[in-house]
């Protein structure tokens, strides 16, 4: 046996993934058990679930893997503020202090989180090494490109590669401070939304704007090349040196300074986030041409924070000349952590690999699960009041009709997922059908903006039916957008057709409205038996109720706290939010059963989650 710990500390989404045997066995990000957002400490509650999953203990490990290399990145950063000296002072102070103290002792800081137990050598990958075997080891390829692009690693913020067998090569990059990732977070920045978070937030907003601004930021802001690369002015950005992201400059440019976080969403703000998304689509589309034209490839794997951008990767999957893209779907620094674990397995130790005809990921669902007695255990120890079913059938049966009377349901089975996606196992459900549902969950229960879409989970064989895509094209990891086919499509009269903005929110343009974003397209995970067991069965239910095989699926949490992990995270949100039932294990509690509750749960339930 070969047992493979790999880590992800320090930046953004700590985590950790065990990889036994070649096999992903467990992985999770440390934000699930700490409950703090974007948590990037020592993954050690991470790390002790993994070794609890798989029955080892630090000892049984045979190598442990740290997905970056802290002293190159040191290097950067320290060429960095020597070069922007004295202006990058005050960025060199503040950050100084926490590498001489934690971030250049990986080995004993990695050496704590495992209690000691483990007396081997740790090994350290590239940053975008990781990224790439994050991504190709787990696809379903034997060969493939590999793209990752990100916002920086130790120097490169985008790499071009191959993979093939048990080895993957990487022969092109672009370099620090020259990066898509970051220029789409500085966009994200002045728009005012939160950096490393609110790039899905602008994503989002995007299809509401118009993109008057997509010739100024390639006239001034890059200087974009055939082949996808690119320099940046860096008058425009301040990243480099400070510790803001943008400049007086860009905020001269973009008509005003940056959109302070809360206030009102202006036109400007939806052209800033329309344009931004047009040019980083633009900008991966010829990354991927150029990479096929050197690798002749048919398989693409891709890897980084800019490969959770879902509306590009529905351009490069029907634009692109690629026959078949694979992505990781904890494409941000976690998944750095399973890369290593991987990269170690085939790369450095030459183990052989089997793809797998869907992939090695399991759906992703290799989090902590809960077995249904201590589910029961827990709810009887806060005097909840649910009904218990016999079957797995029963309550799918029961939930299925709930949501399609228009109920919102919380819905905790089986293991968690990895990554940054509900995939059907921490998900809040509702009725795509219905128009009302969109605002309802946003306002109501996940308590964020308006304008943010929702996602579709869809029975696999019905996807072709509802949108354009062709058979295999979606997948499990709900990292595509897709229009909406034109027969479901809702013609609107002219004056509706001409709204702006915000305005447009209200209109029902498609049979499923809740899942229709503004541009007529929608966010789709493909749900098979063989993945999703028990959420193919309530979907299967639900379209033999309604006529639809689908369903909102959006995460189980709402704004400013990590998706639930036990059943007392998901009872607690059931509690302090507008969610109408909760179906935990083969539990099922509605609202109006539950014991009075005093005003202050909500209070302190929001206030924990960062919403008071």
């Amino acid at each position: 046996m070969t047992a493979i710990l790999g880590i992800s500390a320090f930046y953004h989404d700590a985590a950790a993934a065990l990889v036994v045997d070649g096999r992903i066995v467990a992985a999770a990000q440390e934000e699930r058990f700490t409950r703090i957002k974007h948590d990037s400490s020592v993954p050690r509650q991470a790390i002790r679930y993994c070794l609890e999953e798989s029955g080892l203990s630090p000892d049984d490990l045979d190598f442990v893997g740290f997905y970056d290399k802290p002293f190159l990145k040191f290097d950067r950063l320290l060429d960095v503020w020597h070069a922007t000296a004295p202006r990058g002072f005050r960025a060199f102070s503040n950050a100084i202090p926490l590498w001489l103290k934690q971030k250049l002792h990986v080995p004993r800081e990695l050496r704590s989180a495992l209690g000691g137990g483990f007396r081997k050598r740790f090994l350290f990958a590239e940053h975008h090494e990781s990224h790439a075997a994050s991504a190709f080891f787990p696809s379903p390829f034997e060969e493939a490109a590999i793209l990752t692009v990100d916002g920086v690693g130790e120097w490169a913020t985008g790499t071009l590669g191959t993979g093939t067998g048990n080895r993957l090569s990487l022969t092109h990059e672009l370099r620090f401070p020259h990066s898509l990732g970051l220029l789409y977070s500085a966009f994200t920045y002045h728009c005012g939304f939160a950096v490393n978070s609110g790039e899905y937030k602008l994503m989002g907003l995007a299809p509401y704007g118009e993109p008057r601004f997509v010739d100024r930021i390639l006239r001034k802001l890059i200087d974009l090349k055939d082949d996808g690369s690119f320099r940046m002015d860096l008058s425009f950005f301040d990243y480099c040196h400070g510790l803001r992201m943008t400049s007086r400059k860009f905020s001269d440019l973009f008509e005003g300074p940056p959109r302070p976080k809360e206030s009102p969403v202006t036109q400007r703000e939806m052209d800033m986030a329309a344009s931004i998304q047009v040019v980083t689509e633009d900008i991966l589309l010829k990354m991927v041409r150029h990479l096929h034209a050197l690798t002749k490839m048919q398989n693409l794997c891709m890897a980084g924070g800019v490969a959770l951008n879902c509306v590009a990767n529905g351009r490069i999957l029907r634009e692109g000349p690629f026959e078949k893209l694979w992505i990781q779907p904890a494409a941000d620094d976690a998944g750095g952590a399973l890369g290593v674990a991987l990269l170690i397995r085939h790369q450095m130790l030459g183990h052989p690999r089997t793809p797998c005809p869907t992939d090695s990921q399991h759906g992703s669902l290799l989090g902590p699960r809960y077995a249904d007695d201590v589910i029961a255990r827990y709810l009887d120890s806060v005097g909840a009041s649910s009904v218990r079913f016999d079957s797995e059938n029963e309550l799918c049966s029961e939930t299925a009709a709930l949501i399609a009377a228009g109920k919102v349901v919380g819905w905790f089975q089986g293991r968690m997922e990895f990554g940054p996606r509900s995939l059907g196992n921490r998900s809040i459900l509702g009725d795509p059908r219905n128009a009302g549902m969109q605002s309802l969950i946003n306002r109501k229960i996940k308590l964020r903006e308006s304008f943010r879409p929702f996602a579709v989970s869809i029975l696999e064989n019905a996807v072709g039916d509802y949108y354009e895509m062709e058979p295999g094209e979606a997948g499990p990891y709900m990292l595509v957008v897709a229009p909406v086919r034109a027969e479901w499509r809702i013609a609107l009269p002219p004056a509706q057709e001409a709204l702006h903005g915000l305005d447009k929110l209200q209109e029902v343009r498609s049979a499923l409205p809740a899942v229709t974003h503004v541009d007529c397209s929608t966010r789709v995970q493909t749900v098979d038996a063989g993945r999703h067991g028990t959420f193919h069965r309530l979907i299967e239910r639900f379209a033999a109720l309604t006529g639809c095989p689908a369903l909102v699926n959006t995460s189980f949490n709402v704004r400013g706290e990590p998706i639930v992990c036990s059943p007392e995270d998901a009872y607690r949100c059931f509690l302090g939010t507008g969610l109408d039932a909760l179906a935990i294990g083969n539990h099922l509690l509605l609202r109006e059963n539950q014991p009075p509750q005093d005003a202050g749960v909500r209070v302190a339930y929001l206030r924990a989650a960062g919403r008071d």
